[in-house]
């Protein structure tokens, strides 16, 4: 669990890369900077955890590309001590980002084995969300509702309802939707039931679960 002036020096030049293609908020690029992508990645990639890429993690799941977590970081605009639903723990690097940002997190991974896993080692190098959960991220977590963020981290056939409904008036949901490509959206809640849509372009997520383990 080392994190040497190599991995901080590679980070640097991570936080270049995701700048360069567009990202400016200061406390996303900081979170970038600061977090230990390398020890959230299987062994055998350590050597690439610093490439703007996204990777095989257990479950046949992926840690994200950088560049996505921050652009959808930044599209949240996250604020110190907002209540944020994150769908998809997964490697629980996202969710490291939104702790950084000083969120209170909330999050549901659909793998017993990532839950298992990322739960622990979230709390091993420092990283303390607020609620972690095994189930299925289309129904949200309405016993903590209403959130003022939610972010889902995998790609949606379409906008689960639930998650809709959980949101706060002015909050945002960013979430990709479609099959393959996805497209990054963002639904800014104006009212009980009026949603402000817009999107963001093509991205690559693997696909959202439901009710599957």
């Amino acid at each position: 669990m080392k994190d040497t002036f190599r991995h901080q020096g590679k980070r640097k030049q991570l936080v270049e890369i995701v700048k360069a293609k567009g990202v400016s908020d200061e406390g996303v690029l900081a979170a970038i900077a600061k977090i230990p992508r390398h020890l959230f990645m299987d062994s055998s990639f350590e050597d690439h955890a610093y490439q703007d890429k996204a990777f095989p993690i257990a479950a046949e799941q992926t840690i994200s590309q950088p560049f996505t977590v921050a652009f959808q970081s930044e599209l949240l605009q996250v604020q110190p001590s907002e209540k944020i639903l994150e769908i998809g723990t997964g490697s629980g690097y996202q969710t490291a980002v939104l702790c950084e940002l000083g969120a209170k997190v909330y999050s549901i991974e659909r793998q017993q084995e990532l839950y298992v896993k990322t739960k622990r080692f979230l709390t091993q190098i420092g990283y303390r969300p607020k609620y972690l959960n095994f189930g299925d991220g289309y129904k949200g977590l309405p016993t903590y509702a209403p959130f003022d963020k939610i972010i889902v981290t995998a790609g949606a056939p379409f906008v689960p309802n639930p998650l809709l409904a959980q949101l706060k008036v002015g909050g945002r949901l960013v979430i990709p939707v479609g099959d393959d490509p996805q497209i990054m959206t963002l639904f800014i809640r104006k009212s009980a039931k009026e949603f402000e849509k817009k999107e963001f372009g093509e991205f690559r997520f693997v696909p959202m679960l439901e009710d599957k383990n």
